[in-house]
């Protein structure tokens, strides 16, 4: 029997194509082509709408209800009968594998497919000096924080307090270095209150970081040399915790974002909801606040705190200055906040929530950082999250809710929790393990997953069905981030990390060619492509903290850059790039082909990872390509670079056969207009 494909559905119109393996024979290859539903008795066959030179089209309109509904067609010919569900042609009912559509559920179109970067605010840019960290300023983590003064410094092994001095003048003053790029969104790491470099220990969920913003007082002495305790720190009480300091730097994001938002641009914030730090008002285990004076005293001072059931204590008699509390994986700096017994924190979060996304600061989308740890059950997560989508969706319908997550996202993906995850299981890790064998913080290294072509395939199908079509057009598409190691690190193929390999090993013996492999997988596959800071300009690392490296100002790689620059405006040019559906065409050790489709655009990339020249025969048939029709080189990566010279390929016997150089990858578009 012939294989079958379908092209994939739109709304409620689904259309169905079937194809063989000889080209010249591709209609009239079914006798019957149904639509079934899991779960019940709905079976409805579709009916041929139109032929072409290679294949029959097939429709049916089906009318939803409330309920979300999965469903799978059957393909009879003869006597034989096949499946066709998220994973392809199959003999097995797979219904948990099934296409789905949920009655309401819409991601952004202006997230589909856009161009994110991601700040991690302290490295990127220093803007205004006068909000510097301050040598000595406080005490964290039993050590005194540390002013960096070399940009250009490597990150030390316990980093989280070492200041570099980037802040949001910074990001500000090269709004048109990332708008030259082509950047569309702009991915914050944490940037509220907080008193460590990654800020995922939030102080005060309500105001941005002074450190970031803006300092309208200033005094206080910082701590002694010697100190272990912050009772001294009376320079980060008034930065951290004076309220015309927090009013000024909440002044200054809102106008920060409407100088982003008058370029076309947006923003997404983290929000870390599922612990705090222990600097937290809430909590105030540092003292900060019971020394500033007009606060409320916290629920590790005192047992009447109005914040009491914030946090889990085991000790009820450990106060005042009960440190009994729970921490979110035993770590104290990191308190687990306490949802399911505090009312009173659900609606402070949820007001939260609210107050990010609408005026004057009308954020365009949350991060969620482990949001599957929040709470203490999975029915609680659930019902969080669920309150979570409609509080910001009410606020601002087109805000993005994205989610931190490792594994299955399927139940918090069903229309009425997240919109979309980080894409790590469906796009960062087989592309990385494809392209370098390397797992993504290089701590392994596994030579049976380098090069499976068949593996990436299977992996990227696999984890792409988890989720709903319009989830996977907005996932973001990262190759590094701050909790790992620089993708251009990885190519050198080594295991290694700051404390036993030293920073410069992570710069040796790595491979241009399969970075901009990846690069050119990156803004060619469905979902939001999101740079790293710095990957552009050819920052390498180890995996935290050497990931966060200061972005190189004045010592950038330009030809990383203006390849970025490139490849950005093809995905943003091309319709299938942007919005278009996947086919696999080869897979191979170290190659694999695939297209993109949209209406009449059709694109197809070639990437061969072995490091010497190949001959390819691609299938483009299998887009519905025509024999005489030409494709357009419109990129070709090397190892040494890269060419955008035009080239033809003409369409013979359904292919198109080309000659690869050693770590190379190649973009083939059928004719549009770029203007």
């Amino acid at each position: 029997m012939t294989r079958r494909r379908i092209t994939g559905y739109r709304r409620n119109r689904t259309r169905v194509t079937w194809s063989g393996s000889d080209s010249a024979r591709l209609r009239g290859d079914a006798d019957r082509v149904c639509y079934i539903e899991s779960g019940s008795d709905r079976e409805e066959e579709l009916r041929k709408t139109s032929s072409d030179q290679l294949f029959d089209y097939y429709e049916c309109e089906i009318r939803t209800g409330r309920e979300g509904i999965s469903y799978f067609f059957q393909v009879m010919k003869d006597t034989e009968v096949c499946y066709y569900n998220r994973l392809g042609a199959t003999s097995d009912i797979q219904s948990c594998f099934g296409f789905r559509i949920t009655p309401g559920f819409h991601t952004p179109d202006w997230a589909k497919g856009a161009v994110m970067y991601q700040i991690y605010v302290d490295r990127f840019c220093r803007g205004d000096e006068t909000n510097d960290v301050m040598d000595d300023e406080y005490i964290y983590i039993g050590k005194p924080v540390q002013r960096v003064k070399e940009w250009d410094e490597y990150p030390s092994t316990m980093d989280v307090g070492r200041f570099y001095g980037g802040d949001l003048q910074g990001v500000w003053d090269k709004l048109d270095y990332l708008k030259r790029l082509g950047v569309e969104v702009i991915y914050f790491n944490p940037i509220f209150v907080s008193p460590s470099n990654h800020k995922y220990d939030c102080q005060d969920y309500e105001h941005i970081d002074p450190h970031y913003a803006k300092l309208v007082r200033d005094g206080g002495e910082p701590v002694a040399p010697s100190a272990t305790g912050n009772e001294g720190a009376t320079a980060y009480q008034i930065r951290s915790a004076d309220r015309r300091n927090l009013e000024a730097s909440d002044a200054f994001f809102a106008s920060f974002m409407s100088e982003v938002h008058s370029r076309g641009m947006r923003v997404i914030l983290d929000g870390v909801f599922n612990h705090c730090g222990s600097f937290n008002k809430w909590l105030d285990a540092e003292r900060i606040y019971e020394r500033a004076g007009d606060y409320e005293p916290g629920a590790y001072i005192s047992a009447d705190s109005p914040y009491r059931t914030f946090f889990k204590f085991y000790n009820e008699n450990g106060w005042p200055y009960n440190s009994s509390y729970d921490g979110w994986w035993g770590h104290s700096t990191l308190p687990k906040l306490n949802y399911e017994e505090s009312p009173k924190l659900y609606e402070y979060i949820m007001r939260i929530a609210r107050k990010w996304v609408s005026p004057p600061y009308s954020v365009d989308g949350w991060r969620l950082d482990v949001a599957a740890d929040l709470g203490h059950s999975n029915e609680y997560n659930h019902k969080f999250w669920r309150d979570f989508r409609r509080t910001v969706k009410e606020a601002n319908p087109e805000a993005l809710i994205l989610a931190e997550h490792y594994g299955d996202p399927s139940a918090w993906l069903e229309g009425d929790q997240w919109d979309t995850v980080m894409n790590y299981d469906a796009f960062m890790e087989p592309v990385t393990w494809f392209l370098t064998g390397m797992e993504k913080h290089s701590d392994e290294y596994n030579n049976n997953l380098y090069g499976d072509g068949e593996g990436f395939f299977r992996s990227m199908n696999h984890h792409m069905s988890r989720m709903q079509t319009p989830s996977v057009m907005v996932a973001m598409n990262e190759l590094s981030n701050h909790d790992h190691s620089r993708f251009l690190t990885r190519t050198n193929r080594t295991i290694g990390r700051i404390g036993n390999a030293g920073p410069e090993a992570a710069s040796k013996d790595i491979n241009y060619g399969i970075f901009r492999e990846a690069v050119m997988i990156q803004m060619t596959w469905p979902g939001a492509p999101t740079i790293y800071y710095g990957d552009e300009a050819g920052v390498c690392g180890w995996t935290d903290p050497d990931s966060r490296r200061t972005y190189p100002w004045g010592k950038e790689d330009f030809e990383l850059i203006e390849f970025h620059h490139y490849m950005i405006g093809l995905h943003k040019k091309l319709p299938a790039l942007r919005k278009g559906s996947v086919k696999k065409l080869l897979a191979d050790r170290q190659l694999i082909a695939y297209g993109r489709m949209y209406h009449e655009n059709r694109c197809v990339v070639v990437v061969n990872n072995r490091a010497s020249e190949r001959d390819v025969e691609v299938p483009v048939w299998e887009l519905g390509i025509f024999d005489g029709a030409v494709m357009i080189r419109k990129i070709l990566t090397l190892t040494e670079g890269y060419n955008v010279g035009a080239v033809e390929y003409q369409v013979k016997d359904g292919k198109i056969c080309l000659s690869l150089g050693a770590n190379s990858s190649v973009l083939l578009v059928t004719d549009v207009d770029l203007s």
